[in-house]
């Protein structure tokens, strides 16, 4: 079985993929681009707090729940110790500094988003549950048969406690740990539902025709906070069908109608083409372009904390 987008593009070839690992020119990052943000959460947080731990890496605290986004301890994006994307600078929250962990969100199984290591350690050190789209239950179970992982689908909806639900949506990405398995694992984004307002998190996404980004506004209202994808888009001959660049970011923040939004997705593993703080200026072109205020939408730093 192969999962699919509302809009899915046809899956790319082993040319495409050669041309786009070994004939696209990227401009070469820095080795070291630290931060200059470094996070200490409290044990638990009555309202709402959201610290950017790097790349796609959150940790959001609400309503006294401690949970975590896609977590990526590893030094490398990669299945491999010895190759791959690097990471440029230190987790915004030192691995010893985590408070105790309730809830472990995964959107997908990509290398910059399911790190093995990270999901295992957490389970012996916190025993969280996780919560994770369909077929990606069993690849982490691969990881350690204990772990306390459950699998749902586009539409589902999870009660976590403390008056908070977290909705599994669609959103235009895809799949593979592999060569051989494009697809056969879900993946999704995040609404948690709370009693102080939604928050959406896209976990990687294209922007396709942006109908998804309309209808959770429509069946859950403006968020109070989204946190969108700006980084690894370039070349849009292969990216676009994949992730949205800074100007789409804005109109999926204009479409959803979020009160703020956090840009994440970049400055921390090379995964693309583009220089290393070409989203930050994009997205500030593209905020001007849109006459929309700066403030309403950051691109965060790893240890860059969002408070209401």
């Amino acid at each position: 079985m192969r999962f699919s987008a509302p809009v899915q593009p046809a899956d790319r070839s082993f040319s495409e993929m050669y041309r786009l690992l070994f004939r696209t020119p990227k401009v070469a990052w820095p080795a070291h681009f630290p931060s200059p943000f470094q996070d200490k959460p409290s044990v638990r947080f009555d309202g709402l707090r959201v610290t950017l731990i790097g790349h796609a890496s959150f940790l959001v605290q609400l309503s006294g729940l401690n949970i975590l986004i896609d977590p990526v301890y590893s030094e490398r994006a990669s299945p491999f110790s010895f190759t791959g994307p690097m990471r440029v600078n230190e987790p915004g929250i030192a691995w010893g500094d985590l408070p105790p962990i309730d809830v472990v969100l995964i959107t997908h199984n990509h290398y910059d988003h399911l790190d093995r290591q990270a999901v295992t350690a957490l389970h012996q050190k916190f025993t969280p549950r996780i919560i994770a789209p369909l077929g990606n239950d069993t690849i982490i179970r691969r990881f350690d048969r204990g772990i306390r992982v459950e699998a749902h689908g586009w539409g589902d909806a999870v009660d976590l406690g403390n008056g908070v639900r977290v909705h599994l949506r669609p959103s235009y990405h895809w799949s593979a740990r592999g060569l051989f398995d494009k697809r056969m694992a879900l993946w999704c984004a995040f609404v948690l539902e709370t009693r102080d307002g939604v928050i959406y998190h896209l976990g990687d996404t294209a922007y396709g025709d942006g109908a998804i980004f309309r209808q959770v506004r429509e069946e859950f209202g403006a968020p109070r906070l989204a946190m969108i994808p700006i980084g690894a888009y370039e070349p849009r001959w292969f990216m676009g069908d994949v992730h949205v660049n800074p100007e789409e970011a804005v109109r999926i923040l204009l479409d959803c109608r979020a009160e703020r939004a956090i840009g994440y997705h970049w400055g921390t593993f090379q995964l693309t083409a583009e220089p290393i703080e070409a989203p930050v200026r994009a997205l500030a072109a593209a905020l001007d372009e849109a006459h929309v205020p700066h403030e309403r939408f950051i691109a965060f730093r790893p240890g860059q904390v969002f408070e209401a």
